[in-house]
């Protein structure tokens, strides 16, 4: 069983004390320090990852509460206080319980669990899935390196030694690279090379026209003779209906 590492922040040494006894007492927790105010585990908290903290509201300085809305990097927060008007602002700030002092171990154990299975639920969720490397390509132009997102490239056409992109909403840019470079680069699931000049977003075709690609209603991209049967393939692949 994986140990939670937590904090004890209390500011009255008798109540820390006990607080302290009872983390000891439940098996998958570990304390990492016990705190006399809030500044002490901020510094602990710079140096160490905590899973949970068991902070008291009523601290001087700086209370548990405002404590707890500082922090960047929320851990699971059970408070403890002598003050019951203290609870609905704890669950504000999505506290995962609230205990009222004098507590006993069996409320403690109560909240322990608590924390226990929220982690346990944190754990079971799927992590959001990387970004793709091939999603974006840096390219140096005008003496910058610009960002471009390659879902917004609407096709290329090539110059001799350079490369235009015509991308959506943008102006074009120009770059010096090959070809066949770009070619190896691009994902081939989404662009394909449709003449020795052109190479086009596969997705962003409006219609196929004897032997042009319609991009738009100004652009007529030509298919090559030593491209088309390649083209030809792709069409028939995503092909409905009778032809």
């Amino acid at each position: 069983m994986k140990m939670i590492k937590v904090l004890a922040i209390d500011d009255e040494p008798l109540a820390l004390q006990q607080l302290t006894a009872y983390i000891q007492k439940v098996p998958f927790l570990e304390l990492v320090e016990a705190c006399q105010s809030a500044m002490d585990a901020t510094k602990v908290m710079e140096r160490e990852v905590i899973d949970a903290i068991f902070v008291d509201i009523n601290m001087p300085d700086l209370n548990g509460m405002d404590f707890v809305k500082s922090l960047v990097v929320l851990p699971l927060v059970v408070f403890t206080t002598a003050y019951s008007e203290y609870a609905v602002e704890g669950y504000k700030v999505d506290a995962v319980d609230y205990l009222l002092k004098p507590f006993g171990l069996q409320e403690f154990q109560r909240a322990a669990m608590k924390v226990k299975t929220r982690l346990e639920e944190r754990s079971s969720v799927p992590s959001p899935p990387a970004p793709e490397e091939d999603d974006i390509l840096f390219l140096k132009t005008d003496y910058k390196v610009v960002r471009v997102n390659i879902s917004e490239i609407r096709y290329v056409e090539g110059m001799s030694e350079y490369v235009k992109f015509f991308l959506e909403g943008q102006k074009p840019l120009v770059v010096l690279l090959s070809m066949k470079k770009l070619e190896e680069r691009l994902p081939s699931s989404a662009f394909m090379r449709i003449h020795r000049s052109y190479i086009v977003n596969l997705t962003k075709i409006r219609e196929v026209n004897k032997n042009r690609v319609i991009m738009d209603a100004e652009t007529y991209l030509p298919i090559g003779e030593n491209y088309r049967e390649a083209f030809s393939s792709y069409l028939d692949s995503k092909f409905l209906g009778k032809k």
